[in-house]
């Protein structure tokens, strides 16, 4: 099969998903979860304002809570603000004398409900600006290329600065059964959704977040649509079209690109227990393709992402995740990534531990490099409600990029601040 008869498939598939979906959901009712990942606008106001039990107690600014909890009560506006810092050092030296990467985030969010709010068939505006800095030489997320390894840790945590990574409308149908969205998305919010995979609540090793290193992921504030639907009680699909070329920090300059077909297209399949349970309970195989992008600089290309997850007894959750790539511009070739959760009963605090075996993809790096293993151990503590704080610990294991060192150690700690 082409490329190009590829392209069309996954076009075709796109809109016969939501149709299909439409007609399956016209014919149910109830309250539908959203498709998005945990680190979705929404996503994120439900799991802050559902936080309960610390080390230290209740809220400490409960006023400013109840303020946003009566905007979201008397007019659907949903508000969030988080900052965030990560620390990492490793044990050698990198590429260019560097150990250690430090930085920090600050995000403000919302999700303003302007049409069927009080029904499942909700329409809502979706917004996220950030300022992503660092505080030493490196920021994290460039801190395993400087130890020689291909990979990132804390994607996100860069110095990017102001940026802007959602501004979209999301419009629910069928009783809750289907959500679309359209406007400037970030791909990791429907793409390979994972519970884990949050570099802010999960694990910080890009291994074992969206598309397990094997996929092309579009900047965020990439223009485009995408949409999920439930086409049976238990079978999902999501789909997009979106830019392949972004820039956060410009992001209305999409509309002027758009047209010029250098698109990346995505569509999953899924098998969960419950809609409510998408991205908690469920197994699935994810398609993508991308097209040659002058602006993005990547070649075209094309992968498969495959996931099973489990929630048992509300406490583990094991995970098998895996990718394969066909150019596209990937960190890795192959990549297979295990693991698990876990959350004791009543505990906000999670631990999570996992290995990956990841083969560099040559078509970006060239041949002969070794294969690479990494593995990660963290502990998430919630010291208050609003205040997590996550220790960490990473090795990597044959680093291709540095055959001077077999393993290297890298350890650090994360917080986070939600108000």
């Amino acid at each position: 099969m082409s490329i190009g008869e590829l392209r069309n498939l996954i076009l075709t598939a796109c809109g016969l998903l939501i149709l299909a979906g439409v007609s399956a959901a016209a014919q149910e009712s109830g309250q539908g979860a959203g498709f998005g990942s945990p680190n979705a606008v929404e996503n994120i106001l439900k799991e802050d304002a559902l936080l309960t039990g610390s080390v230290f107690g209740d809220r400490l600014v409960q006023p400013w809570f109840d303020w946003k909890a009566g905007l979201q009560e008397k007019h659907g506006f949903g508000l969030g603000v988080d900052y965030s810092s990560v620390f990492m050092k490793a044990g050698e030296q990198g590429l260019s004398g560097e150990d250690a990467g430090s930085g920090g985030m600050v995000r403000i969010f919302g999700a303003w409900e302007l049409v069927g709010r009080g029904t499942p068939n909700t329409g809502a505006f979706v917004w996220k600006v950030e300022n992503r800095h660092r505080y030493g030489a490196i920021p994290p997320a460039d801190l395993e290329f400087e130890l020689g390894g291909i990979g990132l840790v804390t994607p996100p945590f860069s110095d990017q600065g102001g940026r802007v990574t959602n501004f979209y409308w999301r419009q629910r149908l069928g009783g809750g059964k289907v959500t679309l969205t359209g406007g400037f998305l970030d791909a990791t919010d429907y793409l390979d959704v994972f519970a884990l995979a949050s570099p802010w609540t999960g694990f910080l090793n890009f291994a074992f977040s969206t598309g397990t290193t094997t996929a092309f992921l579009p900047n965020d504030a990439t223009l485009g649509l995408a949409a999920g639907t439930m086409l049976s009680e238990k079978v999902y699909a999501i789909g997009s079209l979106v830019n392949a070329w972004s820039d956060p920090r410009v992001p209305f300059r999409g509309f002027e690109t758009f047209g010029d077909g250098e698109y990346f297209k995505s569509l999953e399949i899924g098998l969960t227990p419950d809609q409510s349970r998408i991205y908690f309970d469920n197994t699935h195989l994810t398609f993508w393709h991308v097209d040659a992008s002058e602006k993005a600089g990547t070649p075209g290309g094309w992968g498969l992402n495959f996931q099973y997850v489990r929630y048992l007894k509300e406490k583990w959750m094991p995970f098998l995740r895996a990718g394969y790539t066909e150019e596209g511009g990937s960190l890795m070739e192959t990549s297979v990534s295990a693991g698990f959760g876990y959350k004791a009963s009543g505990s906000p605090n999670l631990l999570g531990l996992a290995a990956n075996w990841g083969s560099p993809n040559e078509d970006t790096w060239g041949p002969d490099l070794k294969d690479q293993y990494t593995f990660e151990v963290f502990y998430r503590i919630q010291l208050g409600e609003q205040l997590a704080i996550t220790p960490d610990l990473q090795l990597l294991l044959d680093p291709p990029n540095n055959p001077d060192h077999a393993s290297i150690w890298m350890y650090g700690i994360r917080a986070r601040l939600a108000l």
